[in-house]
């Protein structure tokens, strides 16, 4: 039976259209980290070699290798991580270019630094990508954090940071940094924008 995180991981990945405190724990990723304006081809490229690494880890059975522990699952949904320049902090309207991200796909629990060697070692066969020596293997943590569904277009993100602001304050709680998560559960290209669904998180501490 195929692993669904769309089923069995509702509370991380779907939630509601309110502001919710969740503790999110450790997970491993594939990242690659870069600056500027995602809606340039530099971004679409980092995305796709993240794929191909996620892709190689699926279907490793496929080419001989079955992991220990694996099991059938659905490629985990992108996420990126959002900051800005100071430059762009300081400026008055949202310049994409002073964008600072580090985008990712989760992996599941069975994959080990074998596994992340031998899937780095069957995409350099397929296609040597130039980024692919850019990508890391991390185990990230966010513990506690503020989330929400966001649906709409990216453009109107503001809006729904605004009331998982005025909830953190209302709550006693306090940001741990100005970064934020984002995880795309639409595909871009067939979703129109004002369906589109995002979960947005912020990573926030208990206040004193």
């Amino acid at each position: 039976m195929k692993y669904e995180w769309r089923k069995q991981e509702k509370n991380l990945y779907f939630p509601k259209e309110k502001p919710q405190l969740i503790t999110i724990p450790p997970m491993k990723f594939f990242m690659i980290s870069g600056q500027g304006d995602p809606n340039k081809e530099e971004f679409s490229e980092k995305v796709g070699v993240l794929y191909s690494l996620a892709y190689a880890v699926r279907m490793m059975p496929k080419t001989g290798y079955t992991p220990e522990g694996y099991f059938e699952y659905t490629v985990y949904p992108l996420e990126g991580l959002w900051d800005l320049t100071e430059e762009g902090r300081k400026a008055e309207k949202l310049d994409k270019d002073q964008l600072l991200y580090t985008i990712m796909i989760r992996q599941p629990d069975f994959v080990t630094q074998e596994v992340v060697d031998l899937a780095f070692e069957n995409v350099r066969k397929k296609k040597n990508h130039p980024l692919l020596d850019s990508v890391t293997f991390e185990i990230m943590e966010d513990g506690l954090s503020v989330q929400m569904m966001h649906i709409g277009s990216f453009d109107e993100e503001p809006r729904t940071f605004k009331q998982m602001k005025d909830f953190i304050s209302e709550n006693n709680l306090q940001m741990r940094t100005l970064k934020h998560r984002e995880i795309y559960l639409s595909d871009l290209r067939r979703t129109e924008k004002n369906k589109l669904k995002t979960v947005l998180r912020y990573l926030v501490s208990e206040g004193s």
